[in-house]
């Protein structure tokens, strides 16, 4: 059904019930109809309805309410010619309110807002919320964090809030605020992961807009989260991993992220470091992120002094790009990040070798060993030698490592060898003994591969003239210096006494007349004389100032001892006073016990000699006859045994024979026992 129009020549479709749009409606009207031709004639239909809305929580849909109300007082009058002359103050007083309510903040400072939060009516706001919203925790939660962001408003700091302690602004919060987030938290236990997710990308969407809401709220729920759970945080390290990359172009954002994950460090050390190892090692070389990834491992080593805690969470994949960017030079890194890096990279090192480096040392080596080049720089090479001479003197295992690694790092072992001999004196005489083996095998391996290559082997005819003077050196006999020394001392003293001793005095003796010729023993005196007499100063001014000190305490203190002294007097008379019933009562006590025990001990004594006489006849009529007739009876069967061994005579001989025969079955019989002890050992064993 269509029909022509007058003006226009087109076609319309024409509905029944439906009247012609005139005016400035045509314009809509002729779109409906376009699109109610399309659907009749069979084109595609797109659905244009917007996607379903999340839950929005009681406290958020109150703003949107409050937000709605407040935009429709902001909407500008229309541009219609002013009938009355009292129009004209609208517009201003509509901008005065609109400037009020672009505020950043309402309250200067963070603690302001802090103080005048009305702890009540959250608490009653939470109380609406789970009673309306009794089986979804997650909209109680997110209520809390939307009401304290709403009312903590106070101007923003940067992201990572550098200035302020580390649990800032959670450190601000009350005890009785403090009681009530937790016990939410207690209740909503298995929505705190999502919590803390919409907690974070709130902040992030904050972040966007230009005036944007203060995130103190967040950061608090965030915190409060963390200190209970810090694993909620590294349960997925990679998915925060991938927002961070997302957004390498907005700083503030990676700060925010950072801040957030952070916080799990700063209740556990080892959640702290795998969120360092995990989100901010990999960021060191960005210029923005890396000064504040450095900032956070070091308060977080500052917070855990015990690094015992932290043991086995960096392994040698994470501990060598620390290293290297620690001590390689024209890295990411500026120069002041780098040497604070320094610093920190004992305590990475302390926590890479972990509780027992005697069996953990050799998987280090290799790297250590790959890394120490000629042109490696000074400092780095320092460190090193170092570790590489730690992991020799500890973990056994390094030197075979290092014996299968030696033929393809000939340049790299050479500066092993003379940095081993240069310390030679420092290496214990036990491991010296095994690294003598080792370096007896290294100069085989070298002659073999000069003469392969004719001699040209430059690295391998260093480590040949190093391990000679190594081999040399430990042939060369040390000489016990301690011993030495001890020795020394002894015969001096022996020589002086000896020389007092022959020639009656001191004077008279040899060591006296050699002291008197040199000049020393006069010198000797005159220090002695000097050393008394200021001996005797000292003493004098001693006694005067002791004196004179002891004097003025006494003066000091007399008032306040003489007070301790009325104070303890009167507390004896009173605990006297209250405790004579009882002293009386336990004196009267013990009188009576005292006489019981005379009257009752002498028959008390009585029966137990009785029972006493008793028990030892019966040991000897049970015991001790029948022991002593076994035993006689066991000296006439040896008696009679030996003088058949012996065909009648007894003699030493015959003794030892017999004794030594004994002793050569029962060896026997002890070795059986062990072979079938360990047969059945080694049986078990294979099964």
């Amino acid at each position: 059904m269509a029909a022509s129009t007058a003006g226009g020549g087109r076609w319309e479709v024409v509905k029944k019930g439906r009247r012609p749009a005139t005016g400035k409606n045509n314009k809509a009207s002729g779109g409906g109809d376009r699109r109610a031709l399309g659907e009749a004639n069979g084109v595609w239909k797109f659905d244009l309805t917007p996607p379903i809305k999340t839950t929005s929580t009681l406290y958020e849909l109150g703003f949107e309410k409050m937000k709605k109300r407040q935009n429709k007082e902001q909407v500008p009058p229309p541009a219609v010619e002013p009938k009355k002359p009292g129009n004209k103050k609208q517009p201003k007083k509509v901008a005065a309110v609109t400037n009020q309510n672009q505020k950043q903040g309402r309250f200067r400072s963070l603690e302001l807002a802090m103080k005048s939060l009305d702890v009540a009516a959250l608490q009653k706001e939470l109380e609406k919320s789970q009673s309306v919203f009794s089986g979804n925790p997650s909209v109680w939660l997110k209520d809390l964090a939307s009401y304290l962001n709403y009312k903590l408003q106070a101007p923003q700091s940067e992201p990572t809030l550098s200035q302020h302690t580390h649990d800032y602004p959670y450190s601000l919060v009350s005890r009785e605020l403090r009681g009530i987030i937790r016990g939410l938290l207690s209740k909503a236990a298995g929505s705190l992961e999502l919590f803390f997710d919409h907690c974070l990308f709130t902040m992030l969407q904050e972040l966007d807009k230009t005036p944007g809401e203060s995130l103190h709220g967040y950061r608090i729920c965030i915190q409060a989260i963390l200190q209970e759970k810090p694993k909620i945080a590294t349960m997925n390290l990679g998915k925060f991993l991938e927002l961070l990359r997302s957004h390498q172009n907005r700083p503030a954002k990676c700060l925010t992220i950072m801040w957030a994950i952070g916080q799990a460090g700063f209740a556990s050390l080892t959640e702290g470091l795998k969120v360092w190892l995990g989100i901010m090692m990999p960021v060191l070389g960005i210029k923005s992120l890396s000064p504040y990834a450095i900032a956070y491992l070091d308060r977080l080593l500052l917070m855990h002094p015990n690094l015992t805690k932290g043991f086995g969470m960096i392994s040698p994949k994470d501990f060598f790009p620390l290293l290297d960017f620690a001590y390689m030079p024209n890295n990411s890194l500026t120069p002041s990040l780098q040497e604070h890096l320094c610093q920190l990279y004992p305590r990475l090192k302390v926590l890479a070798f972990g509780t027992k480096p005697e069996s953990t040392l050799h998987t280090y080596f290799p790297s250590f060993l790959s890394r120490t080049t000629p042109s490696c720089p000074p400092e780095m090479k320092k460190e090193l030698l170092s570790s590489l001479t730690e992991c020799l003197t500890v973990d056994p295992l390094s030197a075979s490592v290092w014996r299968q690694l030696y033929p393809k790092h000939l340049s790299q072992s050479s500066l092993l060898l003379d940095h081993l001999l240069k310390s030679q004196d420092r290496i214990p005489k036990k491991v010296w003994k095994s690294l003598q083996e080792i370096i007896q095998s290294f100069k085989q391996t070298n002659q073999e591969l000069l003469r392969r290559s004719n001699c040209t082997n430059q690295d391998a005819a260093t480590c040949d003239a190093v391990c000679k003077a190594l081999l040399q050196q430990a042939q060369k006999p040390r000489l016990p210096w301690k011993q030495l020394f001890l020795l020394t001392v002894v015969f001096a003293v022996g020589f002086l006494c000896h020389d007092f001793r022959s020639h009656g005095s001191f004077q008279a003796s040899v060591s006296g007349r050699l002291l008197q010729s040199t000049g020393f023993l006069p010198i000797g005196q005159q220090a002695c004389a000097n050393l008394y007499s200021y001996s005797l100063q000292g003493y004098s001014w001693l006694e005067e100032a002791f004196l004179a000190w002891s004097s003025h305490l006494l003066t000091m203190v007399r008032p306040s001892l003489q007070q301790a002294w009325t104070h303890t007097n009167a507390t004896v008379i009173s605990l006297s006073s209250h405790c004579a019933p009882y002293l009386a009562w336990f004196g009267d006590s013990l009188a009576s016990l005292s006489k019981m025990i005379q009257t009752q001990l002498p028959d008390i004594l009585r029966q137990l000699l009785y029972f006493l006489k008793e028990l030892l006849l019966l040991l000897y009529q049970n015991v001790a006859l029948p022991l002593w007739h076994l035993l006689l009876e066991s000296l006439a069967r040896a008696q009679e045994y030996c003088h058949e061994v012996c065909r009648g005579e007894v003699t030493w001989h015959c003794l030892k024979t017999q004794l030594s025969e004994a002793t050569h079955w029962t060896w026997i019989c002890l070795q059986d026992i062990t072979v079938a002890f360990l047969d059945w050992a080694l049986a078990m064993i294979s099964q």
